[in-house]
């Protein structure tokens, strides 16, 4: 079985973004940048699965700049056997993505597609989902848990009133939740031999798909400064506090 698990490079988790002073976007010059944490699950996930015998290889897939091949390259020290990056604009939509990734998941003939369940910075869910519909594939949705079994694969996932087991039939796309691995660190012994392991760059308008943006950001704006906390001496005071300033009882 091949997996092909998808790998986005966002501000670094860690890093406090700021909008730009003409509201057009997040400032990124300077920035660390990093795999999207989910990304980094499907990664994880991908390896564990090769390294259980239920994988013959696999292979990390990203859609964007050149800058992007710091990011497989992680990728690679992680775990995954090559890469593939498709040069294409930063910023493409979900849709374009999910387009991009269906092109290559054709090409290489992946019977498994792992993706992060949303990325960090557009927190969108939908690139996953979009790409199942694309392909015609089963798919299953915020993995906390996979069991291979057989011919297809058993998917636990977090929905709202606690847990659901799927059963995917392969070929199938799954997208990783919060809990369903801790991602490894690269040790440098695997950072050196990732240098070496192939990287292949694919042009997109090779692959004939539409990538045309189909939405348009008006304005970004930070989210509004929250009120210093107030600190009270009794139950009454709060009470009071609540009615006249606060407005809620």
């Amino acid at each position: 079985m091949k997996v092909l698990v998808a790998v986005k490079r966002v501000v670094d988790a860690n890093v406090k973004v700021r909008v730009k002073t003409d509201g057009s976007g997040v400032e990124l010059s300077n920035l660390k940048m990093a795999i999207n944490p989910f990304c980094e699950i499907a990664v994880e996930a991908a390896v564990q699965t090769k390294e259980a015998g239920h994988a013959s290889e696999v292979v990390a897939v990203s859609v964007g700049s050149d800058a992007c091949q710091e990011q497989l390259r992680t990728a690679l020290a992680m775990g995954a056997d090559r890469a593939i990056l498709v040069q294409a604009p930063d910023g493409l939509e979900p849709l374009a993505v999910a387009k991009a990734l269906k092109a290559i998941a054709r090409q290489e003939g992946a019977d498994l597609v792992v993706l992060g369940k949303q990325s960090i910075d557009g927190d969108n869910n939908q690139t996953g989902q979009m790409l199942a519909a694309l392909l015609g594939n089963a798919q299953g949705t915020f993995a906390s848990k996979l069991e291979f079994a057989g011919e297809g694969v058993k998917v636990t996932r977090e929905v709202d009133g606690g847990l659901e087991t799927l059963h995917l039939t392969l070929p199938a796309v799954i997208t990783a939740d919060l809990r369903l691995n801790e991602p490894r660190y690269a040790s440098l012994p695997n950072i050196m031999k990732a240098k070496k392991k192939p990287l292949d760059l694919v042009a997109i308008d090779t692959l004939g798909v539409d990538v045309s943006p189909r939405l348009k950001v008006l304005k970004v704006t930070a989210p509004a400064e929250r009120d210093a906390g107030k600190r009270v001496g009794s139950v009454s005071e709060l009470v009071q506090m609540l009615k006249t300033e606060a407005g809620v009882i």
